[in-house]
């Protein structure tokens, strides 16, 4: 016989304890402290499973439960699934690793289901012996089908059911045994065990709790999408992003077509790659060389650009940094930015006049970077310079050249972090010379030039750009 225990969970650090408190005692965060009611088995060996439900305690869990000497454990037949998409399996660590659960977070509209449902499509088309099932508990199967229809992800081994309840989602997943399981979402799941409304902290823990118990059991990997808060947390309690084996965070503006997905936690893999994906009318795809997103077309050299390359993680992403300088009417001259820091752009325009002998405070200044680049690490401080004295002195940087360093006060251009790896991006892009701080050792690139300069000063004269043109 089966009774209910009550227990109080706190949303917001996971700790539970049998009184409530108005403020958590782990964490000191006021009104996280949220009743729980979860119906836990008498004493009994094993567990009675709900209608259209097995039971979460199987012969297979005991087994894998005992002890073993770690050296005994065989991780040989652990094989990663791919996904079809080469950005999503480094994210991941080299692809799926059965068994593990995989939460998906991101902004409304942003992209989450259509990049599950494409990846789907693709472990269908890969796996023609075996099923991938898609639970939808937001969408009914014949939205999902048109949705399927539009990014070509239709394949009859592809299975779509359409549910909110958690023992029907499991069930599903324990009769049809897939090649890979997508639930979509963590919020709109909700199990009859437990008191609370979809989306609360006791439902979804519940429902996180259930299917990753399945997914070990059954040895099933297990994709999960989440929602977010407006403040872009992960809604729910916190112990949802502790419970599962990775967590990615699926970024982008709305306005733009880029995206990028990042692993927030990944028990398998890194968790400083970055995914770019590029966002079209028939789906996503990956961008694996993300230079087309980040440069101009325009193969003219243009006076106002000068191209960097900036890290997110391990890898080296080029941006364009463009600028445009008028003369002012105003009696407080506008600087307008965008992808850059406004604050980074006032200390670089003192530094540009003090100590590169060009004075641009009574102008207008307008900075930005194309395809939503951002350019807010100091290694770009140089770039941002050159675009300036490109732009005010209207002579144009020749579009085979990058520059890569930071600026201090007195003028001085400093080391950045992993700049041979950066260069080694660059020459691999097409650039053939390479404005740099002095390096501590030297480095030779086959078909890049690199230009050491220890000053702004040497950074304006090496790009001739110390003249105002007519």
């Amino acid at each position: 016989m089966a009774k209910s225990n009550v227990s109080y969970v706190c949303t917001e650090c996971g700790w539970t304890g049998a009184k409530w408190f108005g403020r958590c005692p782990e964490c000191g965060q006021w009104g996280t402290i949220e009743e729980f009611h979860e119906t836990r088995p008498a004493a009994s060996t094993s567990r009675t499973a709900a209608p259209g439900r097995t039971s979460r305690t199987t012969p297979t869990a005991v087994a894998l439960s005992a002890a073993q000497p770690i050296t005994d454990v065989d991780t040989a037949s652990v094989t990663r699934v791919p996904t079809g998409f080469g950005e999503f399996d480094r994210v991941l660590g080299g692809g799926i690793v059965p068994g593990s659960v995989v939460l998906i977070a991101g902004e409304p509209g942003i992209g989450k289901s259509t990049l599950l449902l494409e990846t789907a499509g693709n472990i269908a088309r890969n796996t023609p012996s075996g099923n991938v099932l898609y639970i939808s508990g937001e969408e009914s199967q014949a939205q999902v089908r048109l949705r399927a229809s539009r990014i070509n992800a239709v394949k009859p081994n592809l299975l779509l059911a359409s549910t909110t309840d958690l023992a029907t989602a499991l069930g599903l997943i324990e009769q049809h045994r897939p090649a890979l399981a997508i639930v979509d979402s963590a919020q709109t799941i909700v199990s009859q065990d437990v008191d609370g409304i979809s989306g609360g902290s006791t439902q979804v823990r519940e429902v996180a709790s259930a299917l990753i118990d399945t997914a070990k059991s059954l040895d099933v990997p297990v994709l999960l999408v989440g929602h977010v808060t407006k403040d872009g947390s992960i809604a729910g309690p916190r112990t949802l992003e502790h419970l599962v084996d990775v967590v990615c965070q699926f970024e982008g503006e709305p306005q733009t077509a880029l995206r990028l997905l990042r692993a927030v936690k990944n028990r398998f893999g890194p968790t400083d790659e970055v995914g770019c994906f590029d966002m079209s009318g028939v789906g996503i795809e990956e961008v694996a060389d993300p230079a087309g997103l980040f440069l101009s077309s325009n193969e003219t050299p243009v006076d106002g650009t000068c191209v960097t390359f900036t890290l997110d993680g391990h890898r080296s992403l080029p941006v364009e940094v463009q600028a445009l300088v008028t003369n002012s009417v105003l009696p407080t001259p506008r600087r307008a930015v965008n992808g850059v820091d406004s604050n980074r752009i006032a200390m670089l325009v003192a530094v540009l006049y003090r100590h590169g002998g060009l004075s641009l405070l009574s102008n207008d200044l307008y900075i930005s970077t194309i395809a939503g680049g951002v350019a807010k690490e100091p290694s770009c401080d140089l770039a941002i310079v050159a675009a300036l004295a490109s732009a005010a002195t209207s002579t144009p940087i020749a579009r085979s050249t990058c520059a890569v360093g930071e600026i201090s006060l007195t003028g001085q251009v400093r080391p950045v972090p992993r700049l041979e790896h950066r260069l080694r991006e660059a020459a691999r892009l097409g650039f053939t010379t390479a404005l740099v701080p002095p390096m501590r050792t030297s480095v030779s690139i086959p078909g890049l030039r690199i230009v050491e300069v220890r000053s702004l000063r040497d950074a304006l004269d090496a790009l001739k750009l110390t003249k105002r043109g007519k």
